[in-house]
């Protein structure tokens, strides 16, 4: 079995598998929400983010210790990559909590994100777009390939925290948002040229939107489909008026919906619609896979496989002393 930890900005994910047969299964998936971005404070990952999270994975480590499982690998993507004392900050939390963390740059993470999802969809020609707390990745895509992988600083939490003035933003800051995401996508010339008509929407905040927009819409509970036209619809009936306070109808439906996202769902669903508008898509496929799938076939398994091979090479030597022949 392997365990596989995101330490992301937001929340912080324990993804278990198995390995039966030949066949790779998820068997336990575990989240903590930590909120890791709002502890990064004029560039600097703070201590009391880092006691945060290390108490997470020390609790994850604990479990793991008591389900038997040694093959545990921790990476670490948006707010501890950026933070300005990153090394220190990763030292403290591996002294802290037991476990070794690996920081991924932000394009491997938008790969990972591209190969957990190809395992688990049909990724033939498209976009992906992984919205995370810090971050977001868009990955084009065609014929099955990566065309371009690229990683921009603005993700559900981020964005809440330097725009977001109340519980909900409004118009204006609605606007502000859509403005930011535009800037960072011209900083990549070679993605303005694309249109895709289907995202792949990987990750927490298309997770949750795709809950609202089942909600509001009525649809069917295995829905995977958010249609562009309704993304926008349920961004105009959440966000909250100039100068008004949250009504109490809206934050009943988030409190029901998605509870631990109340502040941060609205502005990723404000970075997913830019997104989708600016390279006029007309709707968002929602996979449950993602990166901790990518980074398992990416960087687990195929170390697995060379211990095995390592082990059955070791198996078939002769004996110390042994000619061959005997």
């Amino acid at each position: 079995m392997y365990a596989v930890i995101d330490v992301g900005s937001n929340t912080v994910r324990l993804n278990i598998y198995k390995m039966e047969y030949g066949r790779l299964s998820l068997v336990l998936n575990k989240k903590e929400s930590v909120g890791l971005a709002s502890y990064v404070k004029n560039g600097q990952m703070m201590p009391s983010g880092i006691m945060r999270v290390s108490g997470v994975l020390k609790e994850f480590r604990e479990l793991l210790v008591d389900l038997g499982i040694q093959d545990v690998h921790v990476f670490a993507t948006a707010a501890l990559r950026n933070a300005k004392n990153s090394k220190a900050a990763v030292d403290e939390v591996e002294q802290r909590s037991g476990l070794k963390v690996k920081v991924i740059s932000g394009e491997t993470e938008a790969e990972l994100d591209f190969i957990g999802a190809s395992h688990a969809a049909d990724v033939q020609d498209g976009l992906l777009v992984d919205i995370g707390g810090g971050s977001t990745e868009l990955v084009p895509y065609k014929d099955g390939k990566i065309l371009h992988a690229v990683s921009i600083p603005l993700g559900s939490l981020n964005t809440y925290n330097n725009f977001v003035s109340n519980l909900l933003p409004t118009r204006t800051e609605r606007k502000a948002i859509k403005q930011a995401v535009l800037d960072e996508i011209k900083k990549f010339p070679a993605l303005t040229k694309g249109k895709y008509p289907i995202i792949c929407g990987v990750g927490g905040t298309a997770r949750a939107a795709n809950k609202m927009n089942i909600d509001l819409f009525q649809l069917d509970l295995g829905n995977s489909k958010i249609k562009v036209p309704n993304l926008k619809k349920m961004i105009k009936l959440l966000e909250n008026e100039e100068g008004a306070t949250v009504p109490v109808e809206t934050l009943d439906v988030l409190l029901r919906v998605v509870p631990d996202r109340v502040r941060t769902l609205l502005p990723g669903m404000i970075v997913l619609q830019t997104i989708a508008k600016h390279f006029k898509s007309e709707a968002i496929e929602v996979t449950n896979a993602g990166v901790r799938d990518g980074y398992l076939y990416k960087f687990v398994l195929p170390e697995a496989e060379k211990v095995e091979q390592s082990q059955e090479v070791e198996a078939d030597a002769p004996a110390t002393g042994e000619k061959e022949g005997n």
